[in-house]
């Protein structure tokens, strides 16, 4: 047992308790210190990102802090008669925070209001058919559900680069290296959920529920406190931003 472990041991913590309780700290003190770097903001537009970004740590921290309790946690028995732990606040935080991290990307890349609602309404979707995925009973269920969740993954992901990357092309230098930056966080860590799911004890239970609480608690601070540090501390967000390139026949009509 490392010598955290045996830390955190002491004080009546034991388990994936451990990384549940590092989750809840973890994003606390992500939110806290969003807080504060935003405190003098007076950018309207600055506010908005500030706004957005602080409710994600914030959403998640409540998530975890109710697994650690013990609240966000069932037990769902297979017909084959094994018993699956399921965290379903975990599926509760990502059903609020995942828009709200696509809301960032879409407003900093310049999308349309229709194409970030396509691309939420997207996100819901994959979020409740992998929710579908865990809470029921016959295996090859579980499985189609989660090949149904996986596809709804890869379209989002797609769209996100084809269209969200089309609409960021007439922006700035700056607003584009960010948002590149925060696409290849969602691009690697979004990809990595599922097979986290298919691996661990939800899926094949190649994994236990210590290791596979560890992997998602590293994989939510990545995508959400990295995504968010990377996002705030820009120079497209500290500069206010820029607008997009204007068209020939504005320029034209100046």
């Amino acid at each position: 047992m490392s010598q955290l472990a045996l830390q955190m041991s002491s004080l009546g913590v034991e388990g994936e308790g451990i990384w549940l309780a590092l989750g809840t700290i973890g994003m606390l003190l992500g939110m806290l210190y969003f807080m504060a770097d935003g405190w003098d903001v007076q950018d309207p537009r600055q506010k908005e990102f500030y706004v957005i970004t602080i409710l994600i740590p914030g959403i998640a921290a409540a998530s975890y802090l109710s697994m650690f309790f013990g609240f966000g946690l069932t037990e769902v028995t297979l017909e084959t008669g094994r018993v699956v732990d399921v965290y379903w606040a975990r599926y509760a935080d990502w059903l609020f925070t995942t828009p709200l991290l696509l809301l960032d990307v879409g407003l900093l890349a310049g999308a349309s209001q229709r194409d970030i609602g396509a691309l939420v309404g997207i996100d819901a979707f994959m979020i409740v058919t992998g929710l579908t995925a865990t809470l029921v009973k016959l295996p090859v269920a579980r499985y189609a559900f989660w090949t149904i969740s996986t596809v709804a993954m890869v379209f989002l992901l797609y769209y996100l680069v084809a269209v969200f990357g089309e609409a960021v092309n007439d922006a700035d230098e700056d607003t584009q290296s960010t948002f590149n930056a925060l696409r290849n966080i969602i691009l690697v860590t979004w990809a990595i959920y599922p097979v986290a799911w298919l691996v661990g004890t939800e899926g094949l239970a190649l994994t236990g529920l210590y290791g596979e609480t560890l992997l998602f608690m590293v994989l939510d601070l990545v995508s959400k406190i990295g995504f968010g540090f990377i996002l705030l501390r820009s120079r497209a967000i500290i500069g206010g931003g820029s607008e997009p390139t204007p068209s020939a026949q504005e320029t034209a009509a100046d």
